[in-house]
């Protein structure tokens, strides 16, 4: 009605005063407008001599790529001589330097890798530079010139609780078969593997679930293979990986503990290449090459990459590993992957990929599992070539299923499904050495997934949730480089449950000298997906996710650690990150990194394991703590990790040691107890040591080597056991005379402790090269060289054992072309 009324109050205001309804409205509208504005011509005053003031300066920005295939080269200096104006390239090798005073200046990119190049540029006032360098491979120094790529990464960026991945250091450690970063993120602080066999990642107290794993923007729910020592990603193909452990930015939305984002090469924009290699435990082949070719001018080009991993090791462990198992070693795995790109004159790109990611482990009578990821996305790249700004996009599917059955039990069988669509944008616009992110994202996820819990009260569900996140990021750094501040805000709007997360988050480095740093985050986090699995058993190999279930399959309350009766109002779980720590440079060649943590898991979605009953109207009156689908658990995580690095010339060491404390809490409404538990990932010490030695003139030989050290893992103990009979329905069922299923009786929940993990690697590599493009390399090793009996899996019914990988000599060819 209001609106109806007032619609052409703009042509009659000499009418106002006469409508005596509307006139308070109007004065209130007069009065909002005549402030906006006020504020709008002073917003537009500042911003014109703002962009005066700019204008009296210049941009040069551009990209560097190798010049041996055309890939981006990433994360090396970009700065002019005489100066400390620069900029470091990112990801897609570019660079932007703003506010560049006009004059002649000799523009210098600098690398631990490549040759260092120089050339002598113009900078004009109010104008943006473009330039494309191609460096060569040989890191040939100018003597004038000190090279500290690393140094200025560490300095510029906060870098806490991040461990960049290069492809280069995975080589370092004692590989089998082929070097996968599986065996390399065992390595880094924080991150827990449940063994060789298993393959599920904890980091820094977070589930699998609560860690989102991006391969070029495409959501992965399983990125590890049943045999731990493989991932599904081929190193040879990676770009570029990045893990971070606590306190990540806004830009990252719908995990609550961590985040792993890898990106994948375009491939060879010069000449077909490719690798092929054959191990013990599979093969793999990739090759690359272009559709167009990239010539010296920067012209418009077109690659593709094509990587293809499989295990035949149930075949040649009947020979080679009898001693493991007479009947094979039973882990069969196919990964493919492929992608394609088209690279503009002015930087700007679009790809194509896709993936299928297949895994199967069967242990003869005791359980099988299987589980298949696939996906397909594009993702682009827009550089203006006169603007400060970059945008990124992604659309991305991707599916994933698992399944178990127990074939000495047939209804004990389960499977979990689930399927999302991905579609973000990001931009980027750089101020001098400040920059301005910002961005938003979809995504619609289904879930699909039946269990039954060991009293046989079955759980069947599926749903679909609709998720919307928007963040804004501002790196803020100052003159001298002393402060880093890096501020953002996510707001991540679950449209299906009707609720709407604020999430402020902060980071920050203070440079006390270029040699001793202090660094922290802090930030809130939220998600929707939550894990089914079962913590009562000694080894978990399902992992499947369920979608937020709603309120009505939560009990209205839950009784939080204190024992405090707190209201149910969302399925969202949430957690708060606190992280602070010091990097020092001491001496040359030495780099220490401290850093402690804490993060407090504030709800935490978990299958109710004391559920008997179904809910429904005729159990209306039993306590929801039986017969609820689901319960509202807290948690936290604290810890303290150390990391010391040595590298220099032909030795490389690395030594991490990790204290963690993780605990959770579960309510129990109906006698108001609380259970204080230790999560079944809850390692208290861990120690990894790891070296690598090359030697001979032509450094072609190189000696690997990695101890690991590991406090046993919690698990819930067997009480006793009892025959549970099953009558289906049937009124006539003879109890007396019928056979159930024998079922055991559960005691403390993870009162118990496995014994201790230790397991020692080595390797030897020899390479030899020709032609200046082939190499042909050599790896002999062995995992668990002393032959440790680290548990695996045990049969709560049966009392069958199995055990982690015994000792397991392997030998691995590759030619590289």
């Amino acid at each position: 009605m209001v609106r109806n009324s007032t619609r052409h109050l703009p042509f009659r205001l000499r009418h106002l005063q006469k409508l005596e309804v509307v006139s308070p409205l109007f004065g209130y509208i007069y009065a909002f407008t005549n402030l906006k504005m006020k504020v709008l011509l002073r917003v537009l005053f500042l911003s014109f001599l703002f962009s005066k003031v700019l204008s009296q300066t210049g941009t040069v920005k551009g990209f560097v790529y190798d010049k041996a295939n055309g890939e981006p080269v990433t994360f090396v200096n970009v700065f002019f001589k005489g100066t400390t104006i620069g900029a470091n390239t990112d990801l897609n090798g570019f660079f932007n330097i703003g506010r560049v005073p006009p004059g002649n200046y000799v523009i210098m990119i600098t690398s631990l890798e490549f040759d260092t190049i120089r050339e002598a540029i113009v900078v004009k006032a109010d104008e943006i530079l473009n330039k494309k360098f191609y460096a060569t491979r040989g890191g040939v120094k100018l003597e004038e010139v000190e090279v500290s790529t690393v140094n200025n990464e560490k300095i510029e960026n906060t870098t806490v609780g991040i461990q960049k991945i290069d492809p280069i250091v995975i080589n370092k450690l004692p590989s089998v078969g082929e070097p996968d970063i599986a065996q390399y993120l065992q390595v880094l602080p924080g991150v827990v593997f449940t063994g060789d066999q298993g393959g599920q990642l904890y980091i820094r107290g977070g589930l699998p679930v609560q860690n989102k794993v991006l391969l070029d923007g495409l959501i992965v729910y399983n990125p590890f293979h049943s045999i731990g020592l493989f991932s599904v990603f081929d190193s040879d193909i990676m770009k570029n990986a990045d893990v971070y452990s606590a306190g990540f930015g806004a830009e990252y939305g719908g995990r609550t503990s961590s985040i792993m984002d890898i990106t994948t090469r375009d491939g060879n924009k010069k000449r077909v290449s490719g690798k092929v290699s054959a191990s013990t435990f599979g093969a793999k082949a990739v090759l690359e090459g272009p559709f167009k070719k990239l010539t010296e001018n920067g012209n418009t080009s077109a690659s593709y990459i094509i990587s293809a991993k499989h295990s035949y090791l149930p075949q040649t462990s009947k020979v080679l590993y009898s001693y493991a198992n007479p009947n094979g070693l039973p882990f069969y795995y196919t990964d493919l992957f492929a992608k394609a790109s088209i690279n503009s004159t002015g930087g700007s790109k679009v790809s194509l990929f896709g993936f299928s990611f297949n895994d199967k482990v069967t242990y003869s009578d005791i359980a099988s599992f299987a589980w298949k990821n696939t996906g397909i996305g594009a993702n682009f790249l827009l550089v203006p070539s006169s603007s400060n700004l970059i945008i990124e996009g992604t659309f991305a599917y991707s599916h994933y299923r698992i399944d178990y059955s127990n074939p000495s039990l047939a209804s004990d069988s389960k499977f979990s499904e689930i399927g999302n669509f991905n579609a973000g944008f990001n931009f980027v616009k750089f101020i001098g050495k400040q920059e301005l992110r910002y961005g938003f994202e979809g995504i619609i996820t289904n879930t699909i997934y039946q269990i039954k819990n060991p009293y046989y009260s079955e759980i069947n569900m599926s749903r679909s949730t609709t998720d919307i996140g928007a963040f804004i990021k501002y790196k803020f750094i100052n003159k001298s480089k002393t402060f880093i501040f890096e501020p953002s805000f996510r707001l991540q709007d679950y449209v299906s449950l009707a609720v709407i997360s604020p999430e402020p988050r902060a980071a920050v480095k203070i440079n006390f000298t270029r040699k001793i740093r202090f660094k922290g985050a802090a930030g809130i986090y939220s998600q929707t997906l939550f894990s089914a699995n079962s913590d009562r058993d000694v080894v978990n190999l399902f992992y499947g996710f369920i979608n937020a279930p709603d309120n009505t399959e939560l009990s209205p309350t839950y009784l939080d650690k204190s024992g405090q009766a707190q209201t149910v109002n969302s399925s969202v779980q949430k957690a708060s990150h606190l992280i602070g720590g010091f990097e020092f440079d001491i001496l040359k060649y030495f780099f220490l990194d401290v850093e402690v943590y804490q993060k407090f898991f504030n709800q935490i979605v978990n299958v109710n394991r004391d559920k008997v009953y179904e809910d429904n109207t005729t159990n209306a009156n039993r306590p929801d703590d039986l017969k609820k689908s689901f319960v509202i658990e807290q948690g936290r995580a604290r810890g303290f990790d150390v990391l010391l690095k040595y590298d220099r010339k032909r030795f490389y060491f690395w030594a991490v040691y990790s204290l963690t404390f993780n605990d959770r809490w579960v309510g129990n409404n109906t006698y108001q107890t609380v259970l204080n538990y230790p999560p079944n990932f809850d390692r208290r010490h861990n120690i990894n040591l790891v070296s690598s030695y090359a030697f001979g003139k032509k450094k072609n030989w190189e000696l690997n080597a990695r101890w690991n050290f590991g406090t046993g893992f919690p698990f819930t103990q067997t009480q006793g056991y009892i025959n549970t009979l099953n009558p289906n329905g049937t009124i006539n069922y003879n109890f007396n005379t019928g056979n159930g299923n024998l079922n055991y009786i559960p005691s403390t929940l993870n009162g118990g402790r496995l014994p201790d993990y230790h397991r020692f690697d080595v390797g030897v590599k020899y390479r030899y090269k020709w032609n200046g493009r082939n190499t042909l390399e050599v790896t002999a090793g062995a995992t668990n060289i002393y032959n440790r009996e680290n548990i695996f899996y045990v049969d709560r019914i049966t009392f069958k054992r199995i055990n982690q990988l015994p000792i397991m000599p392997n030998l691995n060819i590759s030619l590289t072309f």
